[in-house]
């Protein structure tokens, strides 16, 4: 690429070579994978972004909102489907929008999603859908790719930082053109990773383009009849598309030394092309093929990649999705060629892969022998210390889970858990959470439980943004149907697994703007629940009160546990042990878990470099050994 300063943008200049060069105004920064794909959505003309938060995904629209030039719409939606719907709105006016979310979250925009591709969109709709191999911090390996195939919609998936970048803005482009929403995935090592890599500067920007309404219902209220005519021309483009993507440049095939007499391929897509790569040397007798447009696959650049191949290694994660593709251009066109993947055994069939693990695959593929170095690369290395998942110290979630667990004490009981940090409690000494499934499911699989087992105290538990997100429609449920069950409501004003972001409880919006705060004690009561009461977790003697109390009333009830996420908290108080006083009883340690607490020569012990003075140690402590905390800090 070259560089001209002080020329305007656009201007072609004459090489000596014959070529061209263009102007661009460029700099170059230090990014992640996700600030990448948000300032690729910018330069690509946003005007409305809507999402959810959910790791690896939640970078993309944060930065966005601290990139606003002050005409982008950000928000973060109620959940997933709310903001699909938001973003399609906005695309029916003729603007460029896009809705953030994991890949479970695209479970909750399905409804919408599924028949917005049968209605399209006149301006573009970006689907950026974080998919999460290994699982690093999710329920499910799904495969957006495989989501695509299902839902008929186009897919992008970079493979790179750098790459990701222009990607998205081409997604932007190619939404525009062909009037259909797209997808636009990317995995956690591409949406974490780190690149340094050239981005536009505002002028090299594609310019807002007004939009505006256009009455026309025909075209967007779907009924049968307009779904069987469109559903025929998505099926005609999508075979159009295979001849598109074929060539389209992020497509590649990359020959071998000695092609012509080459015998051997492997396809790769996202970072497990990279994987790739780092495992070649120029000496590998090798074709490759990248893949970066997975549904419509490329057929005719398939079959120019299969042409004159023995075999082929197909190195992806989760589905073996280029697999399959490839076995039917196989069979279709007739072709002797073995591929091998997922479904031979070659690649693992679930779990993230490694640069280490793709290495001994193309190993075995070409018959080669590790060298030293690489087999020493591939050593097992010396197992890491244990580092379970915890609760942070002085968390209120603790303290809730605590008071209900020792409320309930020798009664049979259940107790249902859900999507957040609270999940956390299912770990030992708390042991409190029975089931955990998806988002706002703790609310309604408590209600089958004591429909079945009505000895059986039911407890669901969700925290405030879960119940904004997907806890109001269980908990109607619940009341509607005459479930006997007590909602817990672990409000600890923010969302706080995914980095603390607002939602419609705290009060503030992802522009800024200052809100009246929704009042999950006033939804709980116009649904019509007349048992709704409110404890400070962290007060655990009238904590254990309220529970006990609660939970012996019939039908539907709800305690709300209300304290700030220690995090947001400046703690100005921290508790320690009068070693003299302790027993070395060791309950605190026991039956908490917290991590401040420590056993050290025989006796409770605590690290002030942890604690925040919540008091919770204190107050169960038989001898009264613990003292100088203060929650109300």
């Amino acid at each position: 690429m070259y560089f001209i300063p002080c020329a305007k943008p656009g201007t072609s200049f004459p090489l000596r070579t014959g070529h061209t060069c263009e102007v661009r105004f460029m700099h170059r920064e230090f990014l992640m994978g996700n600030e990448a794909i948000a300032l690729g959505a910018i330069a690509a003309g946003i005007d409305l972004i809507a999402g959810y938060p959910g790791t690896p995904s939640t970078e993309v629209l944060e930065t966005v909102a601290s990139h606003n030039p002050g005409d982008i719409h950000v928000e973060w939606s109620i959940n997933e489907k709310a903001g699909m719907e938001v973003a399609a709105g906005a695309a029916y006016c003729g603007a460029r929008a896009m809705v953030t979310m994991k890949q479970v979250g695209l479970n909750v925009a399905a409804d919408p999603l599924m028949s917005l591709e049968y209605v399209g969109v006149e301006g573009a709709l970006v689907i950026m859908v974080a998919d999460d191999p290994g699982p690093i911090s999710s329920q499910t390996e799904q495969d957006t790719r495989t989501f695509g195939m299902f839902s008929k919609v186009p897919v992008f998936d970079p493979s790179s930082v750098e790459e990701a970048y222009a990607m998205i803005q081409e997604a932007f482009a190619f939404s525009h053109r062909y009037h259909t929403p797209v997808f636009f995935r990317a995995t956690t090592r591409i949406d974490h990773g780190y690149q340094s890599i050239d981005i536009k500067d505002t002028a090299e920007y594609t310019p807002h383009a007004k939009a505006s309404w256009q009455r026309d219902p025909a075209r967007w209220v779907i009924f049968p009849r307009l779904s069987v005519k469109n559903h025929a021309l998505i099926e005609k483009r999508n075979r159009d598309l295979t001849e598109v993507f074929s060539s389209y440049p992020r497509n590649a095939i990359v020959p071998s030394a000695g092609d012509e007499n080459c015998r051997r391929g492997i396809a790769s897509h996202g970072m497990n092309y990279q994987y790739v790569l780092d495992n070649l040397s120029s000496a590998d007798d090798v074709r490759l093929l990248k893949v970066t447009t997975p549904f419509p696959f490329p057929e005719e650049l398939g079959l120019q990649f299969l042409k004159g191949l023995d075999e082929v290694l197909c190195v992806e994660e989760l589905d073996p999705v280029i697999e399959r593709a490839l076995i039917s251009l196989c069979g279709k066109y007739h072709l002797p060629v073995r591929i091998r993947g997922k479904m031979t055994d070659d690649i693992a069939s679930s779990g993230e892969n490694t640069p280490a693990s793709v290495g001994a695959a193309i190993d075995r593929f070409l018959g080669r022998t590790p060298n030293a170095e690489a087999a020493e690369a591939a050593a097992p290395l010396p197992a890491l210390p244990v580092r379970p998942p915890v609760l942070c110290a002085g968390c209120p979630h603790r303290a809730s889970f605590y008071a209900v667990k020792e409320a309930m004490k020798g009664r049979k009981s259940i107790f249902c858990g859900d999507i957040g940090c609270y999940t956390l409690a299912n770990a030992m000494p708390l042991d409190m959470c029975d089931t955990c499934l998806c988002m706002g499911a703790g609310i309604t699989i408590a209600q089958g439980v004591g429909h079945t087992d009505p000895d059986t105290k039911c407890f669901g538990f969700v925290g405030d943004s879960t119940f904004f997100a997907s806890g109001i429609t269980g908990t109607i449920n619940a009341y509607y149907n005459q479930a006997d069950m007590t909602l817990v409501v672990l409000d600890n004003a923010t969302t706080a697994m995914t980095g603390h972001q607002p939602h419609p409880g705290t009060g503030r919006t992802m522009m800024g703007q200052i809100v009246d705060k929704v009042s999950i004690e006033n939804i709980l009561r116009g649904i019509g629940l007349t048992t709704v009461e409110t404890a400070d977790p962290l007060d655990h003697a009238a904590s254990v009160e309220t529970v006990r109390r609660v939970a012996e009333e019939p039908g539907v009830k709800a305690i709300i546990f209300r304290s700030p996420c220690v995090t947001l908290t400046r703690p100005k108080g921290c508790s320690h042990v009068k070693a003299e006083q302790c027993t070395g009883c060791q309950r605190c340690i026991r039956e908490l878990g917290c991590p401040a607490l420590i056993l050290r020569e025989g006796k409770a012990f605590i690290d002030a470099s942890q604690c925040t003075g919540c008091t919770l140690c204190e107050q169960i402590c038989p001898v009264n050994a613990i003292e100088g905390g203060d929650h109300n800090a």
